[in-house]
């Protein structure tokens, strides 16, 4: 799997998004690490046992406590804040673009299986087909999983998407993301759901539109000839 500076390769649209707010929280998590660190030692080294000096209580420094308890506050909410619209944009009630290509996807032990629409683009009609463990999508083109379980809670999850969300039996959850780049990336289950949760393993194939489209032929003839 490449990766980007610690993190897979992005290889959707809200991939830098995300990717830029995981940096300034290692960067401000680093720093404050560093400086606790170093105090630590500081005070270890200079209020260490000496001979002859005497251990006294200190009450503290009112000062202090407001200012160490001032700061991460305003660092959590200003992160909050620009966190807000990166997950509005991601999981908002309104977020999913209408043009997004629909795909249902079940989960279940220890598979995933795909079903997809046929030629009148909608789910739930008689020229729908099913892929086991292969989600299979056009490059720039924004596709939204109706993600279900059948059985034990599993997790759907692209690295290089940036995309995770649980598959909760009895619900349905709608997950919306937009490739920009094909290849071939891997769909990994980030839930502990059985002893062969280690197999639950499946593949997003992203290719061209012109691909795209004539595999989708090729699986709606292939359903036209199975129905027969």
């Amino acid at each position: 799997m490449p990766y980007d500076w610690g993190l897979p390769i992005a290889a959707s649209t809200f991939a830098a998004d995300i990717d830029r707010l995981y940096y300034m929280i290692l960067v401000i998590t680093g720093i404050a690490f560093v400086i606790v660190e170093v105090a630590i030692v500081w005070f270890l080294i200079k209020y260490r046992a000496r001979p002859g000096r005497k251990a006294y209580y200190t009450h503290g420094s009112a000062k202090a406590e407001v200012i160490w308890t001032a700061v991460p506050a305003v660092v959590v909410v200003g992160l909050g804040i620009l966190s807000a619209s990166v997950w509005s944009h991601i999981r908002g009630r309104d977020s999913v673009p209408p043009n997004a290509l629909p795909i249902a996807l079940e989960a279940k032990q220890f598979e995933w299986n795909a079903t997809y629409p046929g030629a009148d683009g909608e789910l739930g009609t008689g020229d729908d087909f099913t892929m086991r463990n292969l989600l299979q999508i056009p490059v720039n083109q924004p596709v939204v999983v109706h993600l279900t379980s059948e059985d034990v809670i599993h997790s759907f999850f692209v690295p290089e998407f940036r995309v995770k969300h649980d598959a909760v039996p009895g619900m349905e959850a709608r997950v919306w993301f937009e490739a920009t780049m094909t290849g071939e990336f891997s769909i990994a289950c980030a839930e502990l759901c059985g002893l062969g949760h280690y197999r639950m393993a499946a593949r997003v194939v992203v290719q061209d539109q012109a691909e795209y489209d004539q595999w989708l032929a090729e699986q709606a003839a292939n359903q036209t000839v199975a129905s027969r």
